[in-house]
């Protein structure tokens, strides 16, 4: 019978099947670190994820009121005075923290530089929009104007004075014409001077309203209120 010789090429018999061993435990080094446990792993991933939800949810909800808010002011920009957009980059000034550029603006808003640049001056031509300087900046910056006192002051301002004045000096000048033998152009005439009165006396009270300038909304309110 022929004898065999096994010649080992690596680790010794012993240790191989030591190593090779699927039912022999593995120790492992305490200074590795350990992966997580499969469920743990689940769990941590599971509150990361909720935690991002709540993230996003929050996030969503704060850009959606901010959009809407937006909108809403742009829509009632023509009611005082002004176009949708100017109300629209007013609005967005208005609630921002800090003060923006007008690439900010144009980027949020979704309008051209041209648009942006020309409402930016009708807003600071109204006192309710500032233009500002950042040290190290070359871009310029604008803010709104925070207080809604005054905010409500200047905006009454500048329609009495875009508005109401123009219109007391149409009724001036055709409340004065020569009505003649003509019964209808006095009738005309005597309508036109009751209206430049009243419209005349509505904004000197206006005027005198808006000259109190701390919490004059306030005040307005409860006199008319006692």
């Amino acid at each position: 019978m022929t004898n065999l010789k096994v010649i080992s090429t690596g680790p010794s018999d012993e240790k191989s099947h030591k190593t090779s061993n699927p039912s022999t435990p593995q120790l492992l080094n305490p200074s590795t670190p350990q992966p997580l446990n499969p469920s743990n792993k689940i769990i941590y991933i599971s509150k990361h994820f909720e935690s991002l939800k709540i993230y996003v949810y929050l996030h969503m909800e704060f850009k959606e009121a901010k959009s809407k808010f937006i909108q809403t002011w742009g829509a009632l920009g023509s009611q005082w005075g002004i176009n949708k957009t100017m109300a629209q980059i007013h609005a967005l000034l208005m609630v921002s923290q800090d003060a923006l550029s007008m690439e900010d603006i144009m980027e949020e808003l979704h309008i051209s530089r041209g648009n942006t640049s020309m409402n930016l001056r009708s807003l600071m031509d109204w006192g309710i929009v500032y233009k500002e300087y950042k040290p190290g900046e070359r871009k310029e910056y604008f803010s709104a104007e925070g207080n809604i006192d005054e905010l409500a002051r200047k905006i009454a301002k500048e329609r009495s004075k875009r508005e109401i004045k123009p219109t007391l000096r149409v009724l001036k000048d055709v409340s004065t014409i020569d009505t003649g033998d003509s019964g209808e152009a006095a009738h005309f005439k005597a309508k036109t001077e009751e209206l430049y009165d009243f419209v005349s006396r509505a904004d000197n009270m206006l005027e005198k309203i808006t000259e109190q300038k701390e919490n004059w909304i306030t005040k307005t309110i409860i006199k008319l209120m006692t």
